[in-house]
């Protein structure tokens, strides 16, 4: 199993996820022909998308679901909350297969369990997703850290984890008072100092990659989120990569563990 990114951050993020079986696209948050673009300069056609799995329904993870779906007829994976929010009467309906956020379902030859999140969204949900053993979490859009995320990102070999924000940027920066009380909420993003929070209450033997998605240009900056995440020696700085906003971060493999004897 490996993973790459076409693009992380407030204009448009969009996650690949591979198998021998083949490609999952999670979320699209770019219009049809930016997502293929991107995804050609990671050697994936449209063909090779066994399916779209969806977020929530804000407009830089769905943009360009249903036009990209419709137009390569790739099925699309959402909550119920999320389809009616923004796929309804757009999302060919032959393509939908509705998920819950509490059951794990498989595509792709890959296992992949929703994990319901705090989120200004209809119904968020965010994704485990495990081959042979291996597990890939992909976490962003998230206010608050609650017990069952904790739960569900246990021992992960690789962590996609939101930096979205620094407090101290937040309050000095351009954002209107509404939307910085948004952003900082229970449920708007995860600062740099929640995320290093949350993953310090992980079992992080196994994992191989971390990186920092989700981060605001505006709000934040890498070397900040760097420093939550290195703090405390959390985990060390070899394995932390960052996803940007123009062109993601390329391919990273998810090698099988290493038996202890």
């Amino acid at each position: 199993m490996r993973f790459a990114s076409i693009g992380s951050g407030s204009d448009g993020n969009g996650t690949l996820v591979q198998s021998l079986e083949g490609t999952l696209l999670v979320d699209c948050g770019f219009s049809a022909r930016e997502a293929l673009s991107r995804m050609a300069e990671m050697g994936v056609v449209a063909e090779d998308l066994a399916a779209i799995l969806v977020t929530h329904e804000h407009s830089d993870h769905i943009k360009g679901v249903a036009r990209l779906a419709n137009l390569c007829r790739i099925p699309v994976y959402a909550t119920w909350g999320t389809w009616a929010s923004k796929l309804n009467g757009v999302l060919d309906e032959g393509l939908l297969q509705l998920i819950s956020p509490h059951e794990e379902f498989a595509v792709a030859g890959l296992q992949v369990q929703p994990v319901p999140v705090p989120h200004d969204a209809r119904e968020p949900c965010q994704f485990v997703i495990e081959q042979d053993g291996k597990r890939l979490g992909l976490l962003s859009d998230v206010g608050s850290v609650t017990p069952h995320m904790v739960e569900s990102y246990q021992n992960c070999d690789a962590l996609m984890l939101e930096c979205n924000h620094d407090l101290a940027m937040l309050s000095e920066g351009p954002y209107p008072p509404a939307l910085k009380r948004r952003v900082s909420g229970p449920l708007g993003h995860l600062n740099n100092r929640q995320s290093a929070d949350m993953l310090s209450q992980l079992e992080r033997t196994a994992m191989q990659h971390l990186v920092i998605g989700h981060i605001s240009q505006k709000n934040n900056h890498p070397d900040l989120a760097m420093e939550a995440l290195l703090s405390d020696a959390i985990c060390p700085e070899s394995i932390i990569r960052l996803a940007t906003q123009n062109s993601g971060f390329d391919w990273l493999t998810v090698e099988p563990r290493t038996e202890t004897v």
